[in-house]
């Protein structure tokens, strides 16, 4: 018998003789390679196994493994395992068998021989049947275009220990996390340039054809294999924690007290690829922090297939030692970005915590030389007037809300600001950060003469003068309407002493607003975004924003 696998190319067909790669599989292992290539047609009725198939298609799977054998020749058996197993998928030892078949079939065709075998035809002749391996174009969004991502691996292999519980879906497929690396870089990349997505990776038999499909399971929950609708299974958690940017803690901290040295790695993040059909969501950090706080909480709202489906989630990251004004003046400048290159993005919800809050409430409010004349006088007002009306001072302190913000989220908040940031310790936190030095030009260039009106000194101002309850800044965003509906989650470090409660940073005087749509007190401290209370009401919010959008 002479097996042959053909490798299909764009103007010859290569073919690759395989009948002495067998031969030591028929010499020692002859019932087996018999079992496995029965189901390609080359058995004979007194040659079929006695055993159950899946018990074949786990014998084909165990050879596929083999990492010594040729390539051709490892396809060959993890389609074999695939499609003994696929009309077994009722039993829970098929379905895993098909899973892992279809999960590191899809690896080594991206992988091996430098990827050559990828989205290329493959031809199983054994003499008597073909079998055709081809891939599934993404002719609707439910299925990913094969070189849409330039790697692959299996989420069973991503480390999901900084998730109190993993977003998993039972089902049938290869749970696999698809990396994009683009070159150029899509907008809004992270810094190692890499956008992750959860990905199933299912094979379908029809006649001849063994199709794999690379299935985006946050579209769809159920998938056809062998006339059967079955559930797809999904692991939606793995890709977001697949990218470890360093470690958060120590990033938070130099954030603050070192601003420059991090100011090249701040900007706007997406933690998928863009989807204009998507809601944008924007978690906005605090103090001494990083967007990494919010992971627990996306993978938390990532389990509901609704905002799964109906929602996309971004991140800001900004060195907090800098000015609220500069740090609102650079998210404003980024979300800029994201209307330039995405016109039709659909409208932006925004969640800050803490700091975070302020930075997000700077983007919808409107704060003009006349707010600032009402609240501080028009000497301040005269003064901002006569800064250039393109440098920084003018930029940061005068500005219109962003008509393209739908609704905003406010955690433990200090809108008022926080007596903390006054006493001992705010003290010494203000002489311990350094701001970066070009804004420290910039500003005493500028407004040499302004720091005394805004500060009572020549200090430059930093985030921790900007939490001060007498910040003029923190004074006039009191004054004006917030141009959007918003909500707040408040804690009470679970005293139940609301209106004289505290977080712990942040009284509740400070964190409260009238004009709130909904008011949430929740029994936890500062911190209280990853409370189960917490997490309920944002995806409560999240439901109700859907009622005011279109779908």
């Amino acid at each position: 018998m002479n097996v042959r696998i053909h490798k299909a190319c764009a103007n010859k067909q290569r073919v690759i003789p395989v009948k002495n790669q067998f031969a030591s599989i028929f010499l020692s292992r002859s019932g087996l390679a018999i079992a496995c290539l029965g189901i390609l047609g080359c058995a004979t009725p007194s040659e079929q196994p006695r055993e159950p198939k899946y018990a074949v298609a786990e014998k084909c799977l165990d050879e596929a493994r083999s990492t010594g054998a040729p390539t051709g020749q490892r396809i060959d058996y993890y389609l074999q395992a695939a499609k003994n197993s696929a009309p077994l998928l009722a039993s829970a030892r098929a379905r895993q068998t098909y899973n892992a078949a279809a999960t590191e079939l899809t690896v080594l065709l991206r992988t091996a021989d430098g990827g050559r075998w990828w989205n290329e035809p493959e031809s199983v002749t054994d003499g008597s049947a073909t079998y055709q391996l081809r891939f599934a174009s993404s002719v609707h969004d439910k299925v990913w275009a094969p070189d849409y991502f330039q790697a692959f691996t299996p989420a069973s292999k991503v480390n999901k220990s900084a998730l109190r519980k993993p977003n998993l879906r039972d089902g049938v497929g290869g749970e696999l996390v698809g990396i994009r690396r683009p070159v150029p870089r899509d907008p809004f990349m992270g810094p190692k340039g890499i956008l992750t997505c959860p990905v199933t990776a299912t094979l379908a038999f029809h006649g001849p054809d063994a199709i794999l499909s690379l299935q985006d399971p946050r579209i769809q929950s159920t998938v056809q294999v062998q006339g059967e609708v079955q559930p797809l299974a999904a692991d939606f958690s793995a890709p977001y924690v697949y990218y470890r940017p360093g470690n958060a803690f120590w990033m938070g901290i130099m954030g603050g007290f070192r601003a420059g040295d991090y100011m090249s790695r701040s900007g706007l993040f997406f933690g998928q690829p863009y989807d204009p059909d998507r809601i944008p969501v924007v978690f906005v950090h605090g103090l001494i922090s990083t967007p990494q706080m919010w992971l627990r909480v996306i993978n938390q709202l990532n389990a509901d297939p609704v905002l799964r489906a109906r929602y996309q989630f971004w991140v800001i990251w900004y060195p907090t030692g800098n000015p609220l004004a500069y740090s609102a003046l650079r998210f404003r400048e980024e979300l800029a970005k994201v209307q330039q290159t995405y016109p039709n993005h659909r409208p932006i919800m925004l969640i800050g915590h803490s700091l975070g809050g302020l930075v997000s409430q700077m983007q919808v409010t409107t704060i003009n030389s006349a707010t600032w004349a009402q609240t501080e006088g028009k000497p301040v007002a005269e003064l901002l007037d006569h800064t250039p009306p393109g440098g920084l001072i003018h930029r940061a302190l005068l500005f219109n809300a962003n008509p393209h913000i739908n609704r905003v989220i406010f955690i433990c908040t200090p809108h008022r600001g926080s007596d903390l940031a006054i006493g001992g310790i705010g003290e010494l936190a203000m002489r311990l950060i350094a701001l970066p030095s070009a804004l420290a030009n910039q500003v005493q260039q500028q407004a040499d003469n302004m720091l005394s009106t805004f500060t009572g000194g020549k200090r430059l101002p930093n985030s921790v003068y900007s939490l001060s309850p007498r910040n003029p800044t923190l004074l006039v965003m009191d004054k004006v309407p917030i141009s959007c509906p918003y909500h707040s989650i408040i804690g009470d470090r679970g005293k139940n002493n609301s209106p004289n409660s505290t977080d712990g940073v942040v009284p509740y005087w400070s964190s409260h607003l009238d004009g709130a749509q909904s008011e949430l007190i929740v029994p936890g401290p500062h911190g209280s975004c990853e409370l189960p209370q917490s997490i309920a009401e944002l995806d409560r919010i999240l439901l109700l924003n859907l009622k005011t959008v279109s779908p």
